[in-house]
């Protein structure tokens, strides 16, 4: 791809799930098939951008490259001293929404006038949640980028409040029918979020919230350490990695029974009638030479433990045959058991210098002359050698 595009959450998200479903999507360009559900939260949504945005009262905004400089939005002339925005009334939102709907993807008429109800409620409800704890927004449904550390992400965040002590709160709506404390703590996409908008406003992130609006309850979370948001940009990284790489494999799993492209992906795809006889005989081909293959490796295993025993018994490492000779070698591995030393080496500092427990990294350890002599006996006394006998093949001229 000559232009890598920016990872939004949920480019990211379906990458995860299937890199060749992105690749559909966001090289391919390919079309979905419209869904209910899709199509009603978009609609909601819209309806509640328009309820709140009267409310919006901007705020310090980042420019440039450096996170140290700061400015102002460029404030339209009046702003300081114009009136409170007024909020549209219930009936005014009621209009936007039937402006609003659509009844893309929903499989029935009865289907389509079920949610319709339903987001009637669904705004009836957020309209009095709204009137009795009028909330104070700085932005609605922004759209956001930013460079982190080398990927470029962006995203549209649904809301950004100001909070009592000056800070701001990441606010997602959620239609979806269940919400718990465990989707906010765990949501890589408010996580995002609040990459994108420390990364372009001036105030810092308090608080990140899912707003499930089935029960009009906002499931808030503290704002992420930078533990969490290390771990995040690894996995983007990878992510990024591999569209870069264009790593676009397959990748078979529940998703895929919802997928719009089973009948092009590989996985799924019908073989052509006309190639199907001759791949017909491919197959029973393999399948006959993998059984002779698991046959033959059992009977050369068979063989090599009965040479080896012979050899042992006789003492030989060499052993002719009528057109080879067989050479007898030895591959020697060092294992350890750590767990008995590991308190005396986290005692002393040491652990990090073994975290995999690797023979590698454990020989290094027991050969530094820096380190006390008894505890780098101890460690070595953990060790064991594995030898396995191996033999190999010497033609009449002397190769192997």
């Amino acid at each position: 791809m000559a232009t890598l595009p920016a990872l939004s959450y949920s480019s990211y998200h379906t990458y995860l799930e299937c890199p060749l479903r992105w690749k559909y999507l966001y090289v391919d360009r390919l079309p979905e098939t419209p869904r209910g559900y899709f199509t009603f939260g978009r609609v909601i949504h819209s309806a509640l951008e328009e309820l709140v945005r009267p409310l919006v009262v901007p705020t310090a905004r980042r420019i440039g490259g450096s996170d140290s400089q700061r400015t102002l939005d460029e404030w339209e002339a009046g702003a300081a001293t114009r009136p409170p925005p007024t909020a549209m009334t219930f009936d005014d939102l009621l209009a936007a929404y039937d402006r609003l709907w659509s009844g893309d993807g929903y499989v029935s008429p009865e289907e389509e006038a079920r949610y319709r109800s339903l987001g009637r409620d669904l705004l009836r409800r957020f309209y009095d949640q709204l009137v009795r704890e009028r909330p104070q927004p700085v932005s609605v449904e922004e759209h956001l980028e930013t460079r982190w550390d080398g990927i470029p992400v962006h995203g549209y965040i649904d809301r950004i409040d100001r909070r009592p002590s000056g800070g701001l709160e990441v606010v997602d709506y959620k239609t979806s029918r269940e919400l718990s404390g465990d989707d906010a703590r765990d949501s890589d996409q408010l996580s995002l979020y609040q990459v994108l908008v420390e990364r372009n406003y001036a105030e810092p992130v308090e608080g990140l919230t899912l707003y499930h609006l089935r029960s009009q309850t906002p499931i808030r979370v503290p704002a992420r350490d930078r533990g969490r948001l290390v771990q995040l940009h690894d996995r983007m990284g990878s992510v990024y990695d591999g569209i870069r790489a264009e790593a676009f494999e397959p990748t078979p799993g529940r998703q895929c029974a919802r997928c719009d492209f089973r009948g092009i992906c590989p996985e799924f795809k019908a073989v052509p009638a006309p190639d199907q006889a001759r791949l017909r005989l491919l197959v029973d081909r393999f399948e006959q030479l993998r059984a002779d293959e698991h046959r033959l490796e059992g009977e050369l295993a068979r063989t090599a433990e009965e040479l080896h025993r012979a050899a042992e018994e006789l003492g030989l490492h060499r052993v002719p045959g009528s057109r080879s000779t067989a050479i007898r070698r030895r591959e020697e591995a060092w294992q350890y058991a750590l767990d008995p030393v590991r308190p005396l080496l986290e005692g002393s500092g040491l652990a990090e210098r073994i975290g995999s427990g690797s023979p590698e990294e454990v020989r290094r350890l027991v050969r530094d002359p820096t380190i006390d002599p008894e505890l780098r006996r101890k460690v070595s006394e953990t060790g064991a050698r594995r030898v396995k006998w191996y033999w190999e093949l010497e033609d009449p001229h002397g190769s192997s």
